[in-house]
């Protein structure tokens, strides 16, 4: 199974002339390279972030590269529930179905604890919370398009994650590393619950995981900052990290072949996972735990103020 995806690129991305995306967190990064290969393959993709000029600025960017790419930026800040909401009703006011939600956006290893206009600490508040919030609010648009399909982007720390439900929010001790890897193991339950639960309650809607590999994106500096040791190794060791562009793959492949599954976790081919080309990524054995995934699913209701 492993093997089964040969060398998958942005050219193998199925042509399109409709079809709505939502990325989160698509101004840079591995997110501006889903918004990028997307829009050139004739989706019409809303970029979202925090930072309108850099919206603007990305949306600039693309339209040099294809002047006829549909390209749109909306303001959301995924640390604030208000925010997401106010999203959520702009779009559920106009109506257009939702074909592909890209869970993107993220927020690594602060090293000081910080929280979100929640109360929520930062990283498991953005990385999960938000997403968890912002795809329960999309749900009646996504549930107009058949076949319509969520990606929730997470990372290989997941492998050393635990979700701590006695601190989910990191108050008694806050290790910045831990609450990353927690927060990105709960990317990972979600998608996979997400699926679960579109399965029982026929919501038709196709969940699945993915994760760049390690990619040279500025979250690496700016997280943890430049002197610390990810930093350093972005900087002095650039040949360990694969370019954004590579790193998206697997969110794209994810995102648009035929043949990718739902409650499938995608990510690249060698050195562990660490770069290549998309393949089926390894689930770590704490987020294969259902009691934990529901558990997770029906506090995340509770924090988010949702309900699916």
């Amino acid at each position: 199974m492993q093997n089964e995806i040969k060398n998958w690129k942005t050219s193998d991305i199925p042509q399109r002339n409709s079809g709505l995306a939502v990325i989160t967190g698509s101004t840079e990064g591995v997110g501006y390279e889903d918004a990028l290969a997307l829009s050139s393959s004739g989706w019409n993709v809303v970029m979202m972030g925090r930072d309108a000029q850099k919206g603007a600025e990305s949306i600039a960017k693309i339209h040099q590269i294809n002047p006829k790419a549909k390209v749109s930026f909306e303001k959301i800040d995924l640390a604030d529930l208000s925010s997401i909401k106010a999203f959520a009703s702009r779009m559920n006011s106009k109506g257009q179905a939702i074909n592909l939600l890209i869970n993107n956006a993220g927020v690594m290893t602060p090293p000081k604890r910080l929280e979100t206009a929640d109360g929520f600490e930062l990283q498991f508040g953005t990385n999960h919370i938000g997403h968890f919030a912002l795809t329960a609010q999309l749900l009646p648009l996504l549930q107009k398009s058949p076949g319509a399909r969520v990606v929730t982007v997470s990372s290989v720390a997941n492998r050393a994650g635990a979700i701590n439900f006695d601190d989910l929010q990191s108050k008694s001790s806050y290790n910045p590393m831990k609450a990353y890897s927690q927060s990105k193991l709960a990317n990972l339950m979600f998608a996979l619950e997400l699926q679960r639960q579109s399965e029982k309650h026929g919501w038709g809607i196709t969940s699945m995981a993915a994760h760049p590999g390690v990619s040279r994106t500025k979250l690496l500096i700016t997280g943890a900052g430049r002197w610390s040791g990810p930093g350093i190794m972005r900087t002095f060791l650039p040949f360990l990290f694969q370019p954004p562009a590579q790193g998206a793959l697997p969110t794209l492949y994810a995102a648009t072949s035929p043949d990718a599954k739902g409650g499938v976790y995608y990510g690249p081919n060698k050195m562990g996972e660490t770069r290549g080309f998309p393949s089926i990524a390894k689930i770590p054995t704490q987020a294969k735990d259902l009691k934990a995934a529901v558990k997770l699913w029906e506090i995340s209701q509770e924090l988010a103020k949702v309900e699916f």
